[in-house]
Parts: structure tokens; sequence; C-alpha cells
């Protein structure tokens, strides 16, 4: 009688164990109607070393023309105007004090500027100084990046086109986690004043992903997704036999076989 509910108990503990299915969803903490109040909105903000296309624009391309950085061989038309609309316009790299030199004006520190920051800011000279009465100013990013590494569906670099990246973003391009992914544990390494800094998110947990410094991902950011245990064992020799249904089988006979010889 022992060995058969010391069996059974068994059986029932292996096919519970065997049945339960991993928590692969997000936000699991969330009930209907609950809220969260967001960390304050943060911009992609500009760094040394970032490159920003700015393009100025104005009713008289030839004037406007003067404030554009074409490449070299521009004048290969008469008109200014048909140069500047054919030839492309080169890059502003950030230098380690955080500025560029913009033509005309000379030296502009963007360091720590959002791009609508800059573009007003340009603008705004243009005007003041009578440089350009009715310029229009177009800021864009050029390389700025993000990377996704690990269990993922896409990995990879990913290019930052717009002011506000969220890690939701990131997750959502790159094709969302595999089933593999350990969604309690995501890692964002960041680069801050020269140092490595590293945080932690739980994607299950919306609290601790909206609250997180890294909610909102800036450029050079790189998210790993750390694989779980059941790919570590998948990674290794002989790393899911106890979870094959054969070893199961053949260690719930031996056992009963034991149990019989004990209790008999």
């Amino acid at each position: 009688m022992k060995a058969k509910v010391l069996f059974y108990s068994l059986l029932f503990a292996l096919v519970v164990t065997s049945c339960t299915a991993p928590k692969l969803g997000y936000f699991q903490d969330l009930e209907s109607g609950q809220s969260f109040d967001l960390r304050q909105s943060e911009r992609i903000r500009i760094q040394p070393g970032d490159k920003l296309s700015i393009i100025v624009s104005s009713k008289d391309p030839q004037l406007a023309y003067l404030f554009n950085l074409p490449v070299v061989g521009r004048f290969q038309s008469s008109s200014a105007e048909a140069a500047l609309a054919t030839s492309q316009v080169t890059s502003y790299t950030v230098n380690p004090d955080g500025a560029i030199y913009f033509p005309v004006i000379g030296n502009i520190v963007v360091g720590g500027m959002t791009r609508t920051e800059v573009t007003e800011y340009i603008r705004n000279r243009l005007i003041s100084e009578d440089l350009l009465k009715d310029a229009v100013v177009t800021v864009n990013f050029l390389d700025l990046y993000y990377e996704v590494m690990g269990e993922v569906k896409n990995p990879g670099r990913y290019p930052i086109d717009h002011d506000q990246v969220t890690i939701l973003d990131a997750i959502g391009r790159s094709g969302d986690l595999t089933i593999f992914g350990k969604r309690e544990n995501v890692l964002v390494a960041r680069e801050e004043n020269g140092t490595q800094r590293f945080y932690r998110i739980d994607l299950t947990k919306a609290e601790d992903l909206y609250n997180s410094p890294a909610f909102y991902l800036k450029q050079n950011d790189i998210i790993y997704i750390e694989p779980n245990a059941k790919k570590g064992r998948e990674s290794i020799d002989n790393g899911t036999t106890f979870i094959q249904p054969s070893f199961w089988i053949s260690a719930i006979s031996l056992l009963s076989t034991l149990c019989v010889l004990i209790f008999k």
C-alpha cells in the first residue's frame, strides 16, 4: 500500500512539473484599468561623435546654398539652384567639445541638444543676424544606432531615426524575443560620461519597465536578451536528458521496482 502511494505521488509530481508552461508574456502584473506614471519623456540628445545632416532652405536657393555643405564637384552646373538640388549634402560630425562648424556662423555647440533645439537655434541665428530671413532648417540624425543581441528573432544593429526610442520599440523592430529569451532579466549596456553603465529590466513587470532609466534608449545602447535555462540545457551535451520522456519512463519504472522490493 505504501509503495502504491509513493509511486502515484511521484508520478503526479512529474506530470504536474512537465505540464507547467513557462510564462512568456509581458506586463504580467497589470490589471484592467491600471495605470503607471511614465518617466519624463526623454528625447535623443546629441553627443560627441554623432553625425548630423543639417539642410537650410529658403525662397532664395542661391542664398540658402551658402549655409549647406555639398560634396566636392558640386559646381558641375552653372546654376547654383540646380547644383544644390543634384548634390549630396555631407554630414556634420560633433567634435569632442560637442561643437560643429557651421558655414558663415562658425562654431556651434550642439552637444546635449535635441534635434528640435538645434533646428530652432540655427534658424534663430540666421534670422536674428539678418543672414536668411525666411530660413527653413531641417536636422536629421545620421549613423546613430542601438544594438539588440541574444534571444531575439532578428538580432542586429538598428538606426535611430526619430527623437524617442523605447526598449519596446527595439524589441518590436528585432522581431520580439524568442521562446528562449529571459523576459525577467533584460540587460541594457550604456556608455555614460566615459563609463559603461548597466541596467536590468523585468519585462514581465510594467512598473519595473516604465520606471527604468533605460526605458528610453540612447545612441550606442546595447540590449542583450539572456537565454533561459531550457536554452542553456540544450547548448551542452546531454543537457536535455532530464526533460526527455524516455528518461522519466525509465526512472519511474526503476523507482517502482525499488518500491516493490523495499515494501514487499
